[in-house]
């Protein structure tokens, strides 16, 4: 009890959904997966979160109310 976690509730943010998408930018050498977004316009990559696992990724589309996420290597 003296060390037990407290759940954090999560806190809804916006992107541009007009020229960001969602993506998860996965490496191919280590496994690595970073969420954020992309600018549809100039390519650039706004990181958001390191995913470590499922719980994350889940985490990361409840926040910004995504329900797909591309994936590029």
């Amino acid at each position: 009890m003296l060390f037990q976690k407290k759940k954090q509730a999560l806190e809804k943010r916006e992107y541009d959904r007009i020229n960001e998408k969602p993506v998860l930018k996965c490496s191919i050498c280590n496994g690595e997966q970073v969420a954020g977004f992309k600018d549809i316009r100039t390519g650039k990559f706004h990181e958001v979160m390191f995913i470590r696992n499922e719980k994350d990724l889940k985490d990361f589309k409840e926040t910004y109310g995504v329900s797909e996420v591309a994936k590029e290597y």
